[in-house]
């Protein structure tokens, strides 16, 4: 069934449902927003079903954080969380293990439940041997705090092979994949065989372009940017999937494509994603600032104007004026 095996209830499993990546508000002077954060992580992990945070993430804008800011930002989340019972975790970017385990317990010690740890960097270019892979999760295991693999599209040099993965799975503090590989005559395949290795590790789709085939196909939840938008939204397509209640599902995923349409625009998840996310939600009034951190530069009005245009066709109501976007002034 899918979402459950011998060991695992998604209800009941910590590390199964839905997790929600989050938006990072800032400043006008590009400085993190910390009472907004921490209204905003409380209005995400306050929706019934939501079942983690996960902050520090691409959507984020980890690669524009400080390591120091990244610590902030983690105890801000643990912050606005507290109380909820929503679990945190904060993402680690690090090109090296000694920097790895420095974010990891730098995470751990600010009080998050776990890290989603990225593959370095430099891995996209050079690549890497699969004892590399492998060994820098054992040495960032020296943090001791439950690991979440971030797994990244096959197509990149940085993806994890099913061999690796199976090798991953048999690390103690590995409690969770983050099953981005975007490519779906593989997924119930590296799925079964996963679960069948470590029916204890759950198995999450990242993919918001493909929500619905890869619940259907074989997930124990999601953890998506799209959830730290539209986590009512996103709680109700993951549940309905979950219970294999098809109908229900696709009747929930109907109101989610025309919003799905307008952020990713046929695309995968990025920046310019991310971007979008952080302007629609800061238009319709539930997000304090509509900032992007640079090197990426404010969207101009038009683009902001049009958000503006389809969301309110859709009928979500915007009651901020475009023209206070940060971007507003700016040339095409």
């Amino acid at each position: 069934m899918i979402g459950k095996d011998a060991e695992m209830n998604w209800r009941e499993h910590p590390w199964a449902g839905v997790f929600a990546a989050t938006l990072c508000p800032f400043e006008a002077d590009e400085s993190v927003h910390e009472e907004g954060l921490r209204r905003y992580i409380a209005d995400v992990a306050g929706v019934d079903g939501i079942k983690g945070v996960v902050c520090n993430g691409h959507t984020g804008e980890i690669m524009s954080l400080r390591p120091e800011e990244r610590a902030r930002v983690t105890r801000l989340t643990v912050e606005g969380a507290r109380g909820t019972g929503v679990k945190v975790v904060s993402g680690v970017s690090a090109e090296g293990s000694a920097e790895g385990v420095d974010h990891a317990t730098a995470a751990k010690e600010a009080g998050a439940d776990a890290i989603l740890l990225m593959p370095p960097h430099h891995w996209l270019r050079f690549g890497r041997s699969a004892r590399t892979a492998v060994g820098y999760f054992e040495d960032v295991a020296a943090a001791d705090i439950p690991i979440i693999v971030h797994q990244y599209p096959a197509w990149t040099k940085a993806g994890y092979t099913l061999d690796e993965m199976k090798a991953l799975v048999e690390i103690p503090q590995v409690v969770m994949i983050k099953m981005g590989t975007r490519d779906m005559a593989r997924w119930r395949w590296d799925y079964e065989q996963l679960k069948l290795a470590a029916p204890r590790v759950t198995i999450l789709t990242c993919h918001d372009e493909y929500l619905l085939p890869t619940l259907v196909d074989g997930a124990d939840g999601a953890l998506i940017g799209f959830a730290g938008f539209t986590p009512e939204l996103m709680v109700e397509v993951v549940h309905a999937a979950l219970e294999l209640d098809l109908p229900r599902a696709r009747k929930a995923q109907e109101t989610v494509a025309p919003l799905a349409r307008i952020v990713y625009n046929f695309g995968e998840p990025g920046s310019g994603a991310h971007q979008r996310m952080k302007v629609a939600r800061w238009l319709m009034g539930r997000f304090p600032s509509a900032v992007f951190r640079r090197p990426i530069r404010p969207l101009p009005l038009d683009p902001v104007t049009r958000s503006r245009d389809e969301l309110e066709a859709i009928g979500y109501a915007c009651p901020v004026d475009p023209k206070e976007a940060p971007g507003a002034g700016s040339a095409p």
